[in-house]
């Protein structure tokens, strides 16, 4: 009957541990024989073995080693090429003995081949997985988006959708196959997600080829080559221009706060953007002109918005809000209105619309109600010229005629309100 017992071997006359230059042995000794053999560490030893150095025995000359400090360290020792060579494999327990295992066995598996483990270890880590490409690509494109919730979707959706299948295959080794394959599976469970899984792949291939991983971008639309999903084709909500004044009525007559109605009125007003207007300061009103600065542009250029008499009249109820923060419509704690309050509010008010569609409301009305030329409307809602040769001799933002539009929007607004209401409500 065998009785096992662990103990360190002790160093012979030579000065070495066990016989093994310097390298503890876990012995298992027979209470019969006495004999010693070498046995596998245990996930419990690695954890609370004292300072020194111990065989793993599995034979791939996995070695652990214990510094005074505590800290633990995975060593190799193997033949590469007649050479006997010491890799170091991480420490525990960042890398577990399980894993510590795994790499030991691949490596003395490369060297009975002829190979050299450290090289193939360097040249793998030098072609990314998809996943650590697309962490590189992000970590570049974060500081461009002004926006946090864009840079937390960019890997929140990646990870949901494309990493279960490939996001620990080799970046060269994924094909448009596997992409469709996973885009056209995550677009089953949450449709419209594929456009924004392709335009986010498509990121991380072109971030290859510019790093020399890839030569080629599997993701692009036409090599995936979806089938149309109708589902996806979804639009902000918007109302019809003939509603919009009901609405500003009805928010005005609201228990909302003071700065969440003028904030609602001033977006309107402008045909701006709900972070272009909740995030507006003082300091941007240049006398009858909101000067907004590009950082908060979609297309990061400064635009220039000339303001109607009513716009005006909005900045002065205000006003009487002005505190420390400088925002123009700040909240109660002194920071910008979220977009949730604004697109609630005008729910709650029984209006099927959000904030942003008050901007196609106003788009429909500049060309159904008006004569204002198509690209008044266009530079009014800051939209880039997408021909870069009209772009070209378009060099003028067409201020003053924008102005003229932006006064006609304010007077079909109004012209059933009072040309300045007191605003109540909450606080």
């Amino acid at each position: 009957m065998w009785h096992v017992e662990f103990r360190l071997v002790p160093a012979d006359h030579g000065g070495r541990i066990g016989g093994t230059d310097g390298i503890g042995v876990l012995s298992a000794r027979s209470q019969t024989t006495g004999v010693g053999r070498r046995t596998r560490l245990t996930a419990a030893q690695v954890r609370s073995l004292p300072p020194g150095k111990y065989h793993d025995g599995e034979g791939t000359g996995l070695l652990l080693r214990v510094e005074p400090t505590g800290a633990r360290l995975w060593i190799q020792r193997v033949m590469v090429r007649g050479k006997r060579r010491e890799l170091g494999l991480g420490g525990f327990p960042t890398v577990t003995l399980a894993e510590a295992r795994e790499v030991a066995l691949e490596n003395k598996r490369v060297a009975a081949r002829g190979g050299d483990p450290l090289a193939e270890r360097r040249r793998a880590k030098a072609r990314p997985t998809f996943r650590e490409a697309a962490i590189a690509t992000h970590a570049e494109l974060s500081p461009t988006w002004k926006n946090p919730k864009d840079r937390d979707a960019f890997l929140s959706t990646l990870q949901a959708y494309i990493y279960p299948s490939i996001g620990d295959r080799l970046l060269a080794e994924v094909t448009s196959a596997d992409l469709r394959k996973a885009i056209l599976a995550a677009r089953a469970k949450a449709p419209g997600v594929a456009r924004k899984l392709t335009y986010r792949c498509s990121h991380v291939f072109r971030w290859g080829i510019a790093e020399g991983h890839v030569e080629t971008n599997p993701a692009t639309a036409a090599a995936l080559a979806l089938p149309r999903d109708e589902r996806a084709r979804t639009h902000r909500k918007a109302l019809s221009y003939a509603e919009v004044a009901d609405c500003i009525a009805a928010v005005q007559a609201s228990k909302a706060s003071v700065a969440t109605k003028l904030a609602i009125e001033f977006l309107i007003l402008t045909a701006s953007r709900s972070g272009e207007v909740r995030a507006a300061r003082w300091h941007e009103i240049m006398g009858g002109t909101w000067e907004v600065p590009a950082e908060r542009m979609k297309m990061k250029r400064p635009h220039r918005i000339p303001l109607s008499r009513r716009a005006l009249a909005v900045l002065a109820e205000a006003e009487k809000l002005r505190d420390a923060s400088g925002l123009i419509f700040p909240s109660a704690n002194g920071k910008p209105l979220s977009d949730m309050t604004l697109s609630k509010l005008v729910k709650e008010l029984g209006f099927e619309a959000d904030v942003h569609g008050f901007r196609t409301s106003f788009r429909t009305w500049a060309q159904e109600r008006t004569n204002f030329p198509r690209e008044v409307a266009e530079l009014a809602l800051a939209h880039v010229n997408k021909d870069r040769v009209e772009a070209a001799y378009a060099r003028s933002d067409l201020f003053e005629k924008r102005q003229k539009m932006m006064e006609a929007w304010a007077t079909f607004l109004t012209s059933g309100l009072a040309k300045v209401v007191k605003l109540g409500g909450g606080a």
